[in-house]
């Protein structure tokens, strides 16, 4: 059988705090469960970095496939803050924020994650209700 391709897929730093917070805010305003996630640490997301000829090494940004288009950064999160449902959405209006803003307030907070939020020593496993929207654990790329 064929595996799936998903439409939307995040990739996070698996073992920072904050991005996975991010994940499980994703989740809890994702009840129709678009959006798929793999760490960029897991075989996963080196195999969809690789996908997209982009640097299987880089674990400072978020990364969203969508449709076969790739979004990084501050363009990552506006784009996945489209699809989430409630006031989540209100946060698509940082779009007035000209690039150049985001991405340097982005680069910041990613360059301090670790100090500020924490890091674990391994990549999260997650909950057996949500597991199949990790592609590391659905096994489904």
């Amino acid at each position: 059988m064929a595996k799936k391709k998903y439409d939307v897929v995040l990739l996070f730093d698996g073992v920072c705090n904050l991005c996975n917070g991010w994940v499980n805010f994703v989740i809890d305003h994702d009840p129709e469960g678009r959006i798929r996630f793999a760490p960029l640490q897991s075989v996963s997301g080196h195999r969809l970095l690789a996908e997209h000829e982009m640097d299987s090494e880089k674990q400072d940004t978020v990364i969203l496939l969508d449709n076969g288009e790739v979004y990084e950064r501050s363009d990552a999160l506006l784009r996945l803050v489209g699809y989430l449902k409630g006031s989540a959405r209100l946060l698509r209006a940082g779009v007035i924020i000209p690039r150049f803003i985001r991405n340097a307030l982005y680069d910041m907070v990613a360059g301090k994650r670790y100090d500020w939020f924490g890091k674990r020593k391994k990549c999260r496993i997650p909950e057996p209700e949500i597991r199949d929207r990790f592609l590391e654990m659905s096994d489904e790329i």
